[in-house]
């Protein structure tokens, strides 16, 4: 195969990576020159142009009135922000480390914000030194914040995350709706809100995030046009105008056998109305969609090695030096209840013409060290090169790296 786009039995073409030859590349560089390239396996591979690809895609689709912000904790390796950074109109962070990426890549504090639902005090002042916008999702956070105001002279930028009273159906990961350790419940936010008014605080508006993971664009439009409404009927409790409206964003990415791409112009045309009922209502506020694993979720891949191929009555297992330690998702121990097999190939011999049924394992002492489980592989050997795909999102820094302590995986940015 030669210039072909990369097909998996029963998974969605992969949108970005191709096949040469024998071989899967990323960036246009065959993986076995990438891992020669490393010094190493495992990597994670991300593949600058197709990051750029994706939020042109996301550029062409989405109304020019909406602001795209990237959610750093999908991919906070600093190289990968520091490209996205621009391209962008801002970032929204999970963390104070992940804030000193963002200040370290010269990104602009009046575009950042920084949301979570258990955030330090010294978190909280440093976000407040930085000049960022805090979205609130306590009454604790507040008086924090109050506190520091007080006694530095300055007035932090709040938003006040809701916990709204509906949930982003169909969604992998439910972040709203019913009992959530996520922001303000909307029903208590007006006496929040009522309360800014006598608080040394700037408030600048709302962040409602319902869930992530949503192939379905009906889903994601109903969604986003409920924060909208939720939003302006809360801004009559304001202490001032909403000059900026986080709606989240939940676009989601196919892994699993039988799952379809989401239909981005769909989704943009949806958002186009509600572009219009926000000029109306709340004509000063920044319609902000906040996306992570939509931006580089599918532009990245983990690469590791075959180090010994067994075979236990009948079966073949494929052992490698990567493992669920790297790639926690891939294991299906982050958050499938059904473990699903991700998109797997034979990266350094896809063109293999004889093919067999194989469990890709990892090197750790437990049987949930499995990367793939009964694939229909091309026959493996010793040194052939596995490769998980859609790799580019909670990977490297959403698994137990110190885990049974072997190596750790890096990443490089192509």
């Amino acid at each position: 195969m030669t210039g072909n786009a990369v097909r998996k039995l029963g998974h969605a073409p992969h949108p970005f990576f191709r096949i040469e030859g024998p071989e899967l590349t990323v960036g246009g560089i065959a993986v076995s020159r990438l891992a020669e390239r490393v010094g190493q396996t495992p990597f994670y591979a991300y593949d600058r142009h197709a990051i750029d690809r994706r939020i042109a895609d996301l550029r062409q689709h989405l109304p020019r009135e909406i602001s795209l912000h990237y959610a750093v904790k999908a991919n906070p390796m600093p190289a990968v922000v520091a490209h996205i950074a621009p391209l962008v109109d801002g970032l929204d962070l999970a963390s104070a480390g992940e804030l000193a990426v963002a200040l370290d890549i010269g990104a602009n504090p009046q575009h950042i914000s920084f949301a979570g639902p258990g955030k330090t005090e010294a978190e909280l002042q440093r976000a407040a030194a930085a000049g960022i916008c805090v979205n609130v999702e306590s009454e604790r956070e507040l008086r924090i914040l109050v506190q520091y105001a007080r006694s530095h002279s300055v007035r932090p930028r709040v938003a006040i995350r809701v916990n709204p009273d509906f949930e982003l159906k169909t969604s992998g990961m439910k972040m709203g709706g019913g009992p959530k350790q996520f922001g303000i419940d909307a029903e208590r936010v007006p006496q929040v809100l009522r309360d800014l008014r006598g608080m040394p605080l700037e408030f600048v508006g709302f962040h409602i995030y319902g869930g992530s993971q949503n192939l379905r664009a009906d889903a994601i439009a109903e969604a986003e046009h409920k924060a909208l409404e939720l939003a302006i009927a809360l801004a009559a409790d304001a202490p001032g105008p909403v000059t900026s409206l986080n709606l989240g964003g939940g676009f989601g990415i196919p892994y699993f056998p039988g799952e379809q791409p989401l239909d981005l112009a769909t989704v943009g045309g949806s958002m186009q109305p509600l572009v219009e009922r926000a000029k109306q209502a709340l004509p000063q506020a920044e319609v902000v969609i906040e996306l992570g694993r939509y931006v580089v979720g599918e532009c990245g891949v983990y690469v590791c090695r075959v180090l010994d191929r067994k075979l236990s009555r009948g079966h073949v297992f494929l052992v490698t030096d990567g493992g669920l330690h790297h790639h926690l998702a891939a294991s299906g121990n982050f958050g499938q209840v059904v473990r699903k097999n991700y998109p797997v190939l034979l990266a350094s011999q896809v063109d293999r013409s004889i093919l067999e049924q194989a469990s890709v394992v990892g090197p750790l002492c437990t049987p949930l060290d499995l990367l793939g489980d009964r694939l229909e592989l091309p026959r493996a050997a010793e040194g052939d090169l596995i490769a998980v795909l859609q790799s580019g999102a909670y990977g490297l820094t959403a698994s137990p790296q110190s885990f049974l302590s072997h190596p750790v995986a890096r990443e490089i940015l192509v």
